[in-house]
């Protein structure tokens, strides 16, 4: 009895320094809140939300979370508030790395620590679409010098991005030479290769810059009458995305300056579905622990696409068909980052997972229970880190027209319950945002109105 008492409060005692953080399921609770917001009902999501996040302080997570499902229910003035507090924190980030990059590298670069229960910081892409979400918010209320500072904002975060990860990857591979680990993800038998090899991620130049964010500061330097600086945005939005011709009338129109006084030029922006999960995979890997190889059963991030929302190919404005151009794709960022990040991944866990033999071995010989008992509990502990921004959109497509002011009529297809949405059309040049997930369509500002359809479908008009 004794021994079993010392055992379980061994284990209680190791579960307990890990924290909670470490037995939570964040994909399983959004999972539950993007099903209530598919269903349109943005309050029961909210309610799930904030359930799952009771304590005072509250993480990066929640405040991504909480600002796109605000936008959803039309509150704009929320939603931009909750991204300030997640935008304060990307900052502090920013503010770090800068300070002292190697410093910050080595701390993240620590091998002791299971992902997961580290402070979650955001991947590249979500910081970057955090800046590009905020000036979308600003550009439906029309305030385009809001959006201008996003927008600069997103740029200056780039650049502090792509510094750190030529640091870091440089650190990484001398770490990897230095500990004699040379697995690559594709050595991992099971492992779903072919995702992270997908035409669609390779193409990406890396995991953060996006077509879209670029062309809207395009379009909002072009609003603004800085065509010295809304050239370079449709440049390297067209290099992020060759071979599109959007992007290339974009600079054609931008050079000609053919806008008529009579018209608006009109950027209607569509977002659909929403960002996909990671979840953990187990996979045998042979180990050198004390000069013998060990086939230990490590845990992998992968790549879960969400299914919630079909593809949009084009929609129907007033009475003509008006094709959708994709410039932004979250799984395809999503799985680059992951790509970028498989090699670090290797890496730590093959490490820890070494450090961890040792010690159980030399545990093992000098008191067997011990040993048995962190054997539990690393093997309770131990998992991928499966935490990610889900309610941000996946697919982010755009059409551009000119338009004679006064009110539109958008019509969604027809597995959208053929959704109408009422438009007004009252500047030289505006943004049009809709958000689509499942069958449901939101919107948000005072120029855009859904129509609400059949009781049983009924989508409430957001303003």
């Amino acid at each position: 009895m004794v021994s079993r008492a010392l055992t379980l409060a061994t284990l209680l005692a190791a579960v307990q320094l890990t924290g909670c953080s470490v037995f939570r399921s964040y994909d399983s609770e959004l999972q539950e809140t993007n099903k209530q917001l598919a269903a349109g009902n943005v309050d029961a999501a909210l309610a799930l939300l904030e359930n799952h996040n009771k304590g005072e302080q509250k993480d990066l997570l929640y405040y991504f979370e909480k600002g796109e499902l605000l936008r959803s229910k039309g509150d704009l003035k929320g939603s931009q508030d909750a991204w300030r507090a997640a935008d304060s924190v990307v900052f502090q980030w920013e503010e770090s790395v800068k300070l002292d990059t190697d410093k910050y590298l080595s701390q993240f670069g620590s091998y002791l620590v299971n992902d997961k229960v580290r402070r979650y910081e955001g991947y590249d892409y979500e910081k970057v679409m955090l800046t590009t979400q905020m000036a979308l918010n600003l550009l439906a209320q029309n305030d385009f010098d809001g959006a201008r500072t996003e927008i600069k904002k997103t740029h200056e975060r780039e650049a502090v991005i792509a510094e750190l990860r030529d640091k870091e990857y440089l650190k990484r591979e001398e770490a990897a030479e230095q500990e004699g680990i040379k697995t690559e993800y594709k050595d991992l038998q099971g492992y779903p290769v072919a995702s992270l090899d997908a035409p669609e991620v390779v193409s990406l130049k890396n995991s953060y810059q996006s077509a879209f964010s670029h062309y809207l500061s395009g379009f909002v330097y072009e609003a603004l009458g800085e065509k010295g600086l809304a050239a370079p945005g449709y440049r390297k939005a067209a290099e992020l995305r060759p071979n599109t011709p959007l992007l290339d009338q974009a600079l054609l129109e931008l050079d000609k300056n053919s806008a008529k006084a009579t018209e608006s030029d009109v950027l209607i922006v569509v977002q659909s579905g929403l960002a996909p999960a990671r979840d953990s995979i187990r996979i045998p890997l042979p180990l050198p622990i004390e000069d013998n190889l060990v086939i230990t059963p490590l845990s992998f991030p992968i790549i879960r696409d969400d299914t919630s929302t079909a593809h949009l190919g084009e929609i129907r404005l007033d009475d003509r068909a008006l094709a959708l151009t994709a410039l932004n794709s979250t799984s395809a960022m999503s799985r680059r980052a992951l790509r970028d990040d498989m090699p670090g991944i290797i890496l730590r866990t093959s490490v820890r997972a070494i450090s961890r033999g040792v010690a159980q071995k030399n545990l093992n010989k000098a008191n067997p229970m011990a040993g048995l008992v962190v054997g539990i509990a690393s093997s309770v502990l131990e998992g991928a880190d499966t935490r990610t921004w889900r309610t941000l959109p996946d697919q982010t497509q755009v059409a551009r027209v000119r338009l004679k002011p006064g009110e539109h009529q958008l019509n969604l297809p027809s597995n959208l319950g053929g959704t109408q949405v009422k438009v007004k059309i009252d500047r030289p040049y505006q943004v049009v945002s809709l958000r689509v997930v499942g069958n449901r369509v939101f919107a948000g500002g005072p120029a855009v109105e859904v129509t609400p359809q059949a009781p049983a479908q009924a989508v409430a008009s957001l303003k």
